[in-house]
């Protein structure tokens, strides 16, 4: 009974201690869960930025409600923006920017069922983080008051050297062009882009409106990796030098699924682009799509390696083109035009190396170099001319080649034959109509290949 009773107390003492060790251990690891729970709590460094400003009226109960884990996203009502579409909201535009240029990945926001008046702006991105999104689901509309904008500007909005920005959402960008198209006086000289991206890589424009702009739309000027889709470009047929897109100095871009309506070129390509590739665009009413014009004031072009195809494009000046000044040098090359369907089109094949905008323009003998142009498939109706191809006489266009061209008057149209000067290439189908001055081989001169290795 003893050793019994012993046996029983101390097989009590032995699960009193091993539940006192227990009780010991589970309060240290509960301790420990807190201390990750707490720490899993903290906000990352990366998102710990100033306050907004409060809005007025509606937006103070959402400014003040926001938590620092959503602070990521910038609306610009929250920084003081009116969207009355009278009051001048670029400040709050400016500071709202500022905020969000501080956190990698953030969006600001343009909202819906507002107007936002905004006057000449620059998005720098010299000290911002990457990846930025500027969602803009609202309308910007430009100061259409000569007060805002001094002697002139190039650009109304402008975004530059940023890493990964992107501009989406099914908002509108209004450039309220008309009072500077009419050359009234009221306005400058200058006429300003509505949108352009500078010195930027890895550049998305999708969704949006661009429309009435003073002048260019949306120009993208020493850019890499650029990717523009499912926008709307729209100004009258007769608005002056209203390029849709315009690009320079830009390489591996990519257009798509665009609607482009102006009263200049849809696309502009100039020099110092290559790897361009457009398809599945409208174009219209306008002057085409156009690589140039090139070389103007003596200067050295070049531009290689562009794409168009999928494209419609109807009553316009031209369809795609090739534009050139006399007296500059450089190359274009390795270019094709697939599967355009051109309607009432003046002119829907040009290559001109006689351009001239001015009212004189005297003959010189250097040129910008043309050759490996490729036309396949382009069919459909002109107005005036089916083929034009204007090539220097000192620097001929080589290898220019075309397979199914199928180009028929439209109702009403004159007819006039295709022209050639100075072209050399072939035909690699029969033609319609047939375009048979078109010379076969190459020239002689020794000219153009020296200033392709210009570039």
């Amino acid at each position: 009974m003893i050793m019994s009773s012993l046996n029983l107390k101390d097989l009590t003492l032995i699960i009193f201690i091993a539940f006192c060790v227990w009780s010991s251990s589970h309060e240290t690891c509960c301790a420990r869960e807190g201390k990750q729970w707490r720490r899993s709590k903290t906000v990352p460094a990366t998102v710990l930025v100033k306050k907004p400003k409060l809005g007025h009226g509606r937006n103070q109960h959402g400014a003040a409600g926001r938590s620092l884990l959503s602070s990521a996203i910038f609306n610009v009502l929250d920084y003081g923006a009116k969207g009355d579409g009278r009051v001048d909201d670029t400040k709050a535009f400016g500071e709202a920017w500022a905020a969000a240029c501080k956190v990698e990945a953030s969006t600001l926001v343009v909202p819906a069922g507002s107007v936002f008046l905004v006057a000449p702006i620059s998005f720098s991105g010299a000290t911002c983080q990457s990846n930025i999104v500027f969602q803009l689901d609202g309308k910007i509309i430009a100061p259409t008051s000569s007060k805002h904008w001094g002697s002139g500007l190039l650009q109304w909005l402008e975004f530059t050297k940023l890493k990964g920005i992107t501009i989406k959402g099914k908002g509108i960008i209004d450039g309220q062009g008309s009072v500077w198209w009419d050359d009234s006086g009221k306005m400058p000289s200058t006429k300003p882009t509505a949108l352009r991206f500078y010195g930027s890589t890895g550049v998305t424009v999708t969704g949006i409106t661009i429309q009435n702009s003073p002048q260019t739309h949306l120009k993208f000027d020493s850019c890499t990796t650029v990717q523009v889709s499912d926008i709307n470009v729209s100004s009258p047929g007769d608005s002056p030098n209203t390029d849709g897109i315009h690009l320079q100095n830009s390489q591996d871009v990519v257009i798509y699924s665009t609607n482009l309506a102006c009263g200049d070129d849809c696309v502009s390509i100039q020099t110092g682009c290559s790897n361009v590739y457009i398809h599945n665009v409208n174009c219209g009413p306008g002057h085409g799509i156009s690589l140039g014009g090139l070389g103007k004031d003596n200067t050295k072009a070049c531009v290689s390696n562009v794409t168009v195809r999928d494209v419609k494009i109807h009553d316009t000046l031209t369809g795609v083109r090739i534009k050139t000044w006399q007296g500059g040098s450089g190359s274009v090359r390795g270019i094709m035009f697939s599967n355009i369907q051109v309607s009432e089109v003046k002119t829907p094949i040009m290559i001109d190396q006689f351009y001239c905008d001015k009212g004189k323009c005297k003959n010189e003998t250097s040129a910008v170099a043309v050759s490996g142009i490729d036309y396949v498939n382009i069919r459909g109706t002109f107005t005036a001319k089916p083929v034009h191809f204007a090539c220097s006489d000192s620097v001929p266009c080589t290898g220019v080649s075309l397979t199914t061209i199928e180009l028929e008057a439209a109702q009403g149209s004159g007819f006039y034959e295709p022209f050639c000067w100075e072209t050399y290439g072939e035909l690699k189908t029969a033609t319609v109509p047939p375009i048979d001055c078109l010379r076969s081989g190459k020239p002689s001169s020794k000219s153009v290949q020296s200033n392709h290795d210009s570039c």
